[in-house]
């Protein structure tokens, strides 16, 4: 198979660590450029990285390539990629504005940033949920006035274990969502050391995360009208979202109202046999079995069960009636892999397997 040449902006950080880790041993992807700000840029990406905070050691092709100006840099980026990975750390205005250079000189970003979640074109995608999302680009090129150059997005780590959930129940009419987050460290980019006063403390705010998490579902399940993504009208969701004293993995307490109540036995079989686009295709991150539930009453746990399937499945569990909505039940997601690096890895596999990204390789 042709391999895909990749590029990462914003490598240093601990989700471009990630991307780093994840595409050394990628069947398709080769990492060809790394990238990050003026202050990292001419080093030896050894060098830069202050302090390697995956669990692997630091790959040593990664380690000898030397780092490029993620901002001054790009022709010569991408003239060296097939594609990037977009996990820079800027403002919101700059990160648009940088993403759009790239899109703009042809380059295909796959961006784990918020920063175009919620451009009408830009297609922000669960590859197991939405996959249809990906005939925007189209839509998208013609604004840019692209051939190849376009940005897809990731959605929020908050949202990827109790959408996922959601959405085999879609059928049944789902009206009513609360969901309350209790979030990792690694979410905000930390660690223990770098954030002490989260040991024996649980902090009750994250800056703007309740609004994506409310928000951005409702593009997941919205439809695609005249080269815009319409945002769904339902269902109501409400959340809060907490930070706890845990490194990796998001849990989130779920309780739903459906129009069509189904039952407990109903739901379990939907949700063990539920496979999307990414399972149909087999692509190399897609967990074989996207939800998992267990019967344990103390499960999942985060220590536990966020790994499972590589870190990329969703664990589901305590599904029982509730005295004020339907149901409620529990749910796992590994933030930095499902979440962040690994969902931005398995959609950018997606966008190959459907043509969105071709190889330039001669």
């Amino acid at each position: 198979m042709q391999k895909y040449r990749v590029g990462v902006i914003g490598a240093t950080g601990m989700v471009g660590q990630r991307y780093v880790s994840l595409i050394e041993n990628h069947p398709w992807f080769d990492l060809t450029v790394v990238a990050a700000s003026p202050r990292s840029a001419g080093k030896r990406y050894e060098d830069a990285v202050k302090k390697w905070v995956m669990p692997t050691r630091m790959p040593k092709a990664a380690a000898d390539l030397v780092v490029l100006d993620a901002s001054a840099d790009v022709e010569k980026i991408v003239g060296e990629v097939d594609f990037i990975f977009s996990a820079v750390d800027m403002k919101k205005d700059e990160i648009r504005a940088l993403e759009d250079r790239y899109a703009k000189a042809e380059c295909p970003v796959v961006s784990n940033n918020s920063a175009h979640r919620f451009t009408p074109d830009v297609p922000m995608v669960i590859p197991e949920i939405n996959n249809h999302h990906l005939g925007i680009i189209e839509a998208q090129r013609k604004r840019l006035g692209t051939r190849r150059g376009f940005i897809a997005t990731k959605s929020n780590c908050s949202i990827q274990s109790y959408v996922p959930a959601l959405h085999p129940l879609w059928d049944f009419g789902v009206t009513d969502v609360l969901a309350c987050t209790y979030q990792a460290i690694s979410g905000a980019g930390k660690t223990f050391d770098s954030f002490p006063e989260i040991l024996d403390n649980v902090i009750p705010y994250i800056g703007g995360e309740e609004e994506k998490s409310e928000k951005e579902p409702m593009k997941i399940w919205g439809e695609i009208q005249n080269g815009e993504i319409i945002p769904a009208a339902s269902p109501n969701i409400t959340t809060q979202c907490l930070r706890v004293p845990v490194l990796n993995g998001h849990m989130a307490a779920v309780f739903v109202r459906f129009e069509n109540k189904p039952s407990i036995d109903v739901i379990k079989e939907r949700w063990r046999t539920y496979a999307g686009r990414a399972q149909e295709l087999d692509l190399p991150m897609a967990p074989k079995q996207f939800i998992h539930y267990f019967e344990e009453e103390n499960r999942p746990q985060t220590g536990l069960d966020r790994d499972l399937e590589k870190g990329m499945a969703i664990s589901i569990g305590r599904l029982r009636e509730d005295t004020q909505y339907d149901y409620k039940f529990v749910c796992l997601s590994h933030n930095t892999l499902r979440g962040a690096a690994g969902g931005a890895v398995e959609l950018a596999e997606l966008l190959c397997s459907e043509g969105y990204i071709q190889s330039q390789v001669e």
